[in-house]
């Protein structure tokens, strides 16, 4: 069952323990912000990394490249792989402030992920780390080149959605969201450009 056309553009919807928002255009309408030149300026401005991350007892290079920013002390981990916080980018700080404003929530870090081709992607997962709480708000914005985003639920894979994610888009998952949904970025042999995403987030202290 394809939802995707169930969803109007630029509103909250919620289906089956999924709520999202998806505005296309959002750097531009929201920030007044060129997409292509704010791509470029983090592509060359923010420390991408290749990193390893564990499934199943073996270490893997990720598909991808990514960083961290966020908030001092606000650690994040994921597949046995520990991020360290660096300090925030200046333009990242002026993402994060105008999503805080128009979600009315707080973000304090922001995972950015680096796909240089179609070679590049991101497998199955939900973002249900404990230190993101029961019901976390992951704000995704993404920049350069479209790529395709799918989300499909965990118990019921009929149920499924997918975005075309363009230069400048934002969407956001909520709620229940990562407690029944997946999501991933498929890998594809279209020859296409990079795309950065960047997802900001609320990381919790572990207790």
């Amino acid at each position: 069952m394809d939802l995707l056309n169930q969803h109007a553009v630029g509103s909250w919807h919620t289906h089956d323990n999924l709520s999202l928002y998806w505005h296309p255009d959002y750097i531009q309408s929201h920030m007044h912000l060129d997409p292509n030149t704010t791509y470029t300026q983090l592509l060359e401005q923010l420390t991408w990394r290749q990193g390893e991350v564990t499934v199943y007892g073996k270490k893997h290079l990720e598909p991808r490249l990514s960083t961290y920013y966020a908030d001092p002390h606000t650690n994040h981990s994921y597949s046995g792989k520990r991020l360290e916080a660096q300090p925030w980018h200046p333009l990242l700080l002026i993402i994060k402030n105008t999503l805080e404003a128009t979600l009315d929530t707080h973000f304090n870090a922001v995972l950015c992920n680096y796909y240089r081709n179609g070679n590049d992607g991101m497998g199955w997962h939900s973002d249900d780390e404990p230190e993101l709480g029961a019901t976390p708000t992951i704000a995704s914005v993404s920049l350069g080149s479209p790529r395709q985003f799918n989300l499909r639920n965990k118990q019921d894979k009929t149920q499924k959605m997918a975005f075309n994610l363009g230069g400048g888009d934002l969407l956001v998952m909520t709620g229940k969201t990562q407690r029944y949904w997946q999501h991933n970025i498929t890998k594809t042999t279209q020859a296409i450009e990079g795309r950065i995403n960047l997802t900001f987030r609320h990381i919790q202290p572990r207790i």
